[in-house]
């Protein structure tokens, strides 16, 4: 074997580097990857790396020859009824290929250190005949809706490669602290990862300083005396918290309750501290052919919010598959 060359998928932006390595080479103990890492053996766009090292999407991991036998699987525990119950619930839409979520805000979709109750650990209940459904995208652990599941690996394969090519159409529904001094328009900010005194996050490249090429376009729904507005979102590229950060740095108006971006600055007197970003709906190609388009309603906080700026909130449309 010989040294290889493996780029991250969008649908794996923000993986922990020993994580993402381990899910493709399971025979690899900690022990073997943390001499790789010290050794610089594995290298990310050329340059050493830690162990906890978030990965972003279009990066390239160069990678020695791994060991290759299998280290024999655990047999998963069985999910308690209230966690079935649960997953059932968020089921937008279900098929042969496909599962929809509506996540709620809070839950995360993927384990990591102090998080045991996450989507990915909870896709038993929908495993058939052995097979376990996989991820093929993320979202924040505080942002709500519609989330895509794969039933099984070809299915997985066709929804990662969607995401990639961006063949799809992705909305967002966001409540932010002030109004855009421009009702519509399109944000393109090169973004980076940043560590500081709010722990790891994304911000604008400094001027002279490559950063990743995000896109999204928005448009202002409805505005509230000036204090709050309602937004629609629809990025065109998939960063690390980019909503979050084209809100409260391109538009200067922080998402209500994204404190982690806007500070103070996101928060209202009187309204919830949840974070008001909601992925509202999904048009994409589905694995069988035709299209899937899926709505999700907001959560009980979003929705309280609405009402208290009278916002308009239509009801979410049943899930439609044409051919």
């Amino acid at each position: 074997m010989s040294i290889t060359t493996l780029k991250v998928p969008q649908a794996e932006d923000d993986t922990r580097l020993d994580r993402w390595l381990k899910r493709r080479f399971p025979a690899l103990t900690q022990g073997a990857l943390q001499k790789m890492l010290r050794t610089g053996q594995i290298r990310v766009d050329g340059k050493k790396a830690e162990a906890n090292t978030r990965l972003l999407s279009g990066q390239e991991l160069r990678v020695p020859p791994m060991p290759t036998k299998q280290a024999p699987k655990a047999e998963p525990k069985p999910l308690a009824e209230s966690v079935m119950a649960a997953m059932q619930a968020m089921v937008l839409y279900e098929d042969d290929s496909v599962i929809v979520l509506n996540k709620p805000p809070g839950l995360a979709v993927q384990g990591g250190p102090g998080i045991n109750k996450h989507v990915d650990g909870m896709l038993e209940a929908f495993t058939v005949d052995g097979d376990k459904p996989r991820l093929v995208h993320r979202l924040d652990r505080d942002t709500s809706g519609v989330l895509v599941v794969a039933r099984n690996v070809s299915s997985a394969a066709h929804l990662a490669k969607a995401f990639r090519g961006r063949d799809m159409e992705k909305t967002y529904w966001a409540v932010v602290v002030g109004e855009p001094e421009i009702a519509m328009g399109r944000i393109t900010m090169p973004l980076t990862r940043v560590g500081g005194p709010r722990g790891e996050r994304t911000a604008p490249a400094e001027k002279g300083e490559t950063g990743l090429r995000s896109v999204t376009d928005y448009k202002v729904l409805e505005v509230a005396k000036r204090r709050a507005a309602f937004l629609e979102l629809h990025p065109q590229t998939g960063r690390t918290h980019q909503l979050r950060v084209h809100c409260a740095e391109a538009l200067k108006t922080p998402i209500l309750g994204d404190g982690k971006y806007g500070l103070e600055a996101a928060h209202l007197e009187g309204l919830s501290g949840s974070l008001h970003l909601h992925a509202r709906s999904l048009r994409l190609p589905h694995p069988e052919g035709g299209w899937l388009d899926v709505t999700a309603a907001p959560p009980e906080h979003f929705e309280e919010t609405m009402r208290f700026f009278d916002f308009d909130n239509p009801a979410a449309k049943p899930p439609r598959r044409t051919r």
